[in-house]
């Protein structure tokens, strides 16, 4: 017997009726259909500390993550949530020419299912990088015409079609492509924001270009440097902003027809007794507005993102092979200058920026040369898996291209025409995900699992390892303690570090209840319930 051999006729009309009704506009693919994925489980995921393959002593503040990103986006919303302010992906193309690797395998384009697969992959992960924004945070995704347009459809399901901010176009190409019907030139950046409002608030402008900056001129002489003119009228008819303007040379001006002045008398006479109207060279031209070009902060960015400003794919090569020596260690690099428009228009100098599909590493080193060039403490958290599949089962993409890159830029290298290239210094930690089972977390749970999870819940920098039974981190007036037993001298040692700390403290212990006895008025949490209960929704909680 079926759920509905119970209703009448007219009932079953009715449901269906409602079901119509109900049916929304959007995006629909096969997920009952295809090959489940099997990165997707149910298991807690933990982080552990390789310090051979870290940079650096610690504590550190940038971290890289091998593992498969749906694990690792599992763990920063438990230890992340609402803190990064900018995301960057480049995901696979889904274009069949070997870019997708899915349970083990490339995926062959001539999959039936191939965009639902796809879909659901994606789906699954921008739902758990939607939790990481920080309020005014934004996230850009690199991708072409192969899934642009179900892509578009998936972001605004995931991130609200209001919260679309814009689709960019990167000029790839600097030289013509003759090989299809119509030359491919570019790719996309599909932008959207926690929320579009507050993004347009806090987004940044950009700088001018050398080029852009060339339209300012001195021809005057003006010892306050290079300006330029701006028309003094505005479209419209505003009856304060219709007055007569006598040049020096006696001609009166009026605005053109349909046009006003783009301001009030009051104001146009503040700005010519500053010496900020010109009347062209003969005194008798139409008033313009001077523009210094040391007033000038930057400018709104736009749609359009020339090669010249931000690179290609050929810089992007290169950029690698100065680098790794190799121009085939990894297949489509992105130019580092592309992702410094990014960081620039969305990040202030102290903030967390994360690339869940880290590939060669780019973004890392765009967050170093920015910190470089404004003395920021921008933190990035890179996350990519080994891309090991059935036919190359050693390979290690994380380890040997990206974490590899990183560290190179961060201590230095020598380029491939022999200059010793000065590093940018930093470091990060180099971690692996593992994978435990729910209900066994008092037993498999290490303690430096555990210290890892604990610092990175309260931005505390990572250090190289925990000091146990009592481990203990300041970080802005901020004590964190985790001790791992109850025992005399322990207890004491904790007591030691309370005793000469100001400022808020959270202590955590395998015995909340006893330690609660001893230190009364003492924030004190327990492990591992604390961490399991941030780990939060379960398998299929994300459909």
């Amino acid at each position: 017997m079926s759920s509905y051999d119970h209703l009448s006729r007219e009932q079953l009309v009715a449901l269906l009726k409602r079901r119509e009704r109900e049916a929304s506009y959007g995006l629909v693919w096969e997920r009952d259909k295809i090959e489940p994925e099997g990165a997707i489980n149910d298991d807690f995921v933990a982080l552990d500390l390789d310090l051979s393959l870290s940079c650096g002593d610690g504590p550190w503040q940038n971290l890289i993550i091998e593992g498969d990103n749906f694990d690792a986006l599992r763990y920063l919303r438990m230890t992340h949530a609402g803190k990064v302010k900018c995301i960057y992906i480049d995901p696979p193309y889904n274009t069949g020419n070997r870019d997708f690797v899915y349970n083990d395998h490339f995926f062959d384009k001539t999959h039936r299912f191939r965009h639902s697969v796809w879909l659901e992959f994606m789906y699954r992960r921008l739902v758990l990088a939607r939790d990481l924004l920080h309020p005014d945070g934004s996230i850009f995704v690199s991708i072409d015409d192969n899934e642009l347009f179900p892509l578009g459809m998936l972001m605004n399901r995931v991130f609200g079609e209001k919260n679309f901010v814009a689709n960019c176009i990167w000029q790839k190409r600097y030289s013509r492509e003759n090989r299809e019907t119509i030359g491919d030139a570019h790719e996309y950046m599909l932008v959207y924001a926690a929320n579009s409002e507050r993004f347009k608030e806090v987004r940044n402008l950009i700088p001018l270009t050398e080029t852009q900056a060339k339209i300012y001129k001195n021809p005057t002489k003006d010892p306050k440097g290079r300006w330029r003119t701006i028309p003094m009228t505005a479209q419209g008819y505003r009856p304060n902003q219709m007055y007569e303007i006598v040049s020096p040379a006696g001609v009166v001006h009026l605005p053109p027809e349909g046009r006003c002045w783009s301001t009030i008398e009051p104001e146009f006479n503040k700005h010519l007794e500053a010496g900020r109207i010109y009347f062209g060279k003969d005194g008798k031209s139409q008033p313009n507005i001077i523009r210094y070009l040391s007033d000038v902060e930057g400018i709104v960015p736009w749609t359009w993102w020339p090669h010249e400003e931000v690179g290609h794919t050929d810089e992007a090569r290169k950029e690698i092979q100065d680098i790794l020596e190799t121009q085939t260690a990894f297949n489509t690099p992105k130019p580092v200058r592309l992702i410094e428009r990014i960081l620039r228009i969305a990040t202030q100098p102290d903030d967390m920026i994360l690339d869940f599909f880290a590939g060669s590493g780019t973004t890392a080193q765009a967050v170093l040369k920015l910190n470089a060039e404004d003395g920021g403490t921008r933190r990035f958290i890179l996350v990519s898996n080994s891309e090991a599949t059935v036919e190359a089962p050693d390979k290690n993409l994380c380890r040997d291209v990206c974490a590899e890159r990183v560290r190179r830029i961060m201590r230095g290298y020598r380029n491939r025409k022999g200059e010793d290239v000065t590093g940018l210094g930093s470091g990060f930690a180099y971690l692996t995900t593992r994978l435990h089972p729910r209900h066994r977390l008092d037993v498999r749970l290490d303690h430096g699992q555990v210290w890892r999870a604990l610092q990175m819940l309260h931005d505390h920098p990572l250090a190289a390892s925990a000091t146990i039974p009592l481990a203990w981190s300041t970080h802005s007036d901020h004590g964190l303690a985790y001790l791992s037993n109850l025992r005399a001298e322990s207890v004491a040692r904790l007591k030691e570090q309370l005793s000469g700390h100001i400022g808020e403290v959270v202590v955590y212990s395998w015995a909340t209840d006893r330690l609660e006895a001893i230190l009364p008025g003492v924030t004190i949490r327990p492990i591992p319930q604390t961490l399991a209960e941030r780990f939060g929704r379960r398998k299929g909680k994300t459909a």
